[in-house]
């Protein structure tokens, strides 16, 4: 049986066929910038969905505000391990850049109890007490990108460089993503019901290997 072993030949050939589907379905269809192209084609090449060229709603230069806090060596903060897991971390370390997911710690899951909210909401809380420039991607949970507006609208804790909501579901999903394109926060977020940590380290990843071609 004949098929590609390689896996950057697998990326290249997936690349290059969701580009001429591109050109063939939607020949009017423009990127933006080179940043939002990367951000779109590799989101189409995690999901094998098209509706990216449609759903993902960009702030003004938030590819540009991510890229830079990156460069500067922020910390991430993700919703899930699951998020985490997807995210290039051998390249976060060559930025000089830390990732953190809170959502496991027993002092968050207790904190959550007692105050009888989420977990994910629970790790926001902790994360925006903590000092430096901070990213935040959200995969899964609404609840947590909620929070997160709430200490923004209140200007409790450090407010994040920008913000990557893409939490998937039926429950406050497509809601708190049109919070948050409807904020002035710099963001990259899934209008309506997708997304997934998937998408959302998808997106990071897309930035991040950018940058390693500057």
């Amino acid at each position: 049986m004949s098929y590609i072993k390689q896996p950057q030949q697998i990326e290249s050939a997936s690349f290059e066929i969701i580009r001429t589907l591109i050109a063939q379905e939607r020949p009017k269809y423009r990127f933006a910038d080179l940043w939002q192209q990367s951000i779109i084609l590799r989101a189409i090449h995690t999901s094998a969905d098209f509706d990216w060229l449609d759903i993902l709603h960009f702030s003004a230069d938030a590819p540009q505000r991510i890229a830079d806090a990156l460069r500067q060596g922020c910390t991430l903060y993700t919703d899930t391990t699951m998020a985490l897991s997807g995210i290039n971390k051998t390249e976060l370390a060559r930025l000089g850049c830390d990732i953190r997911c809170f959502i496991g710690d027993t002092d968050v899951a207790e904190q959550a109890r007692a105050a009888g909210i989420t977990r994910s909401m629970a790790a926001v809380d902790r994360a925006v007490c903590a000092p430096g420039k901070s990213l935040f991607v959200f995969g899964n949970a609404p609840t947590a990108l909620f929070r997160l507006l709430e200490h923004c609208t209140a200007g409790q804790g450090t407010r994040p460089e920008a913000v990557i909501g893409v939490p998937v579901g039926f429950v406050g999903a497509s809601e708190s993503k049109q919070a948050l394109a409807q904020s002035d926060l710099p963001c990259i977020a899934a209008l309506g019901r997708k997304g997934g940590s998937n998408i959302a380290a998808a997106i990071v990843n897309a930035i991040v290997y950018q940058l390693r071609e500057e």
